[in-house]
């Protein structure tokens, strides 16, 4: 990422809620989660980038994407380490790994460790924080 790239993004919520739809907002802002199988990428095969879809951030190669049977588009790493960060989520009474844009602190998914090699983790995104911009021929 260039400087310009890696500076942080922030928005008020009224800036939010004007760029992005109800369900991006939810989902994206307040770290909702689009339900199983429901979301416009977890069935997609096109070879793209997933972006940020709050920040235009490059996140997720489709290279890396794979079916997880879990209902979410699920990659095995993302573009780079520069791309996202973790944190703890406590809610619902669980703890897990969140995934967030590590550019606009946008919420993505989660992150477990049972994904396939070669990293062994299944980064589990909402497809509504996500944009795929397909790969040029």
């Amino acid at each position: 990422m260039s400087d310009d790239d890696s500076k942080k993004i922030e928005k008020s919520d009224e800036e939010w809620r004007a760029q992005l739809t109800p369900e991006q907002y939810q989902i994206a802002r307040q770290a909702g989660t689009e339900p199983a199988f429901s979301g416009k990428y977890n069935d997609s095969k096109e070879p793209g980038m997933f972006h940020c879809v709050c920040c235009d951030a490059p996140l997720f190669n489709s290279d890396e994407k794979f079916d997880s049977g879990t209902g979410w588009p699920s990659f095995w790493t993302p573009v780079s380490e520069d791309a996202v960060e973790t944190k703890v989520d406590r809610a619902y009474g669980m703890v897990r790994n969140e995934v967030v844009c590590k550019r606009c602190d946008a919420h993505l998914g989660h992150v477990f460790p049972d994904g396939p090699p070669p990293t062994g983790l299944r980064f589990c995104m909402n497809s509504a924080s996500l944009d795929l911009k397909p790969k040029s021929e």
